[in-house]
């Protein structure tokens, strides 16, 4: 049996500045893209909105109605974005079962839950030509 690997430790590097900053920024929105596409939850958003865009070309809708359904679905990819950083985050603070725990990825889950409502209601109004 061998002894478990520890993590070796890192050092946090300054932000650099001018046009840098932007392309480290970058880097940092393209690795929490690929963090966010290991949960399933956005995995299946990702797979909603492919649906919504199908059903948008099936039915022929308003060019607002892409672009509001555009912005709802990149919406409901931060919010679970923001819930999946507050699980993270809670999930190392406090390993052990705690109701404070409990309550922040609850309150991280409603918010997804309100935004996939919306998104959701929004479609139901442009499929049955409401709006």
């Amino acid at each position: 049996m061998g002894t478990p690997e520890k993590e070796a430790p890192r050092t946090v590097i300054p932000p650099r500045g001018g046009l840098m900053h932007v392309v480290d920024a970058a880097g940092y929105s393209l690795a929490g893209l690929r963090r966010l596409w290991a949960e399933t939850a956005a995995r299946l958003e990702i797979a909603g909105a492919v649906a919504v865009i199908l059903a948008f070309l099936w039915r022929g809708v308003e060019p607002w109605h892409w672009l509001v359904a555009g912005a709802l679905a990149g919406l409901v990819l931060a919010t679970e974005a923001i819930n999946t950083a507050i699980e993270v985050l809670t999930d190392r603070i406090s390993p052990e079962w705690s109701q404070t725990a409990k309550d922040a990825k609850d309150l991280g889950s409603l918010a997804v839950g309100l935004m996939l409502l919306v998104f959701g209601g929004f479609f139901t109004l442009v499929m049955t030509r409401l709006i």
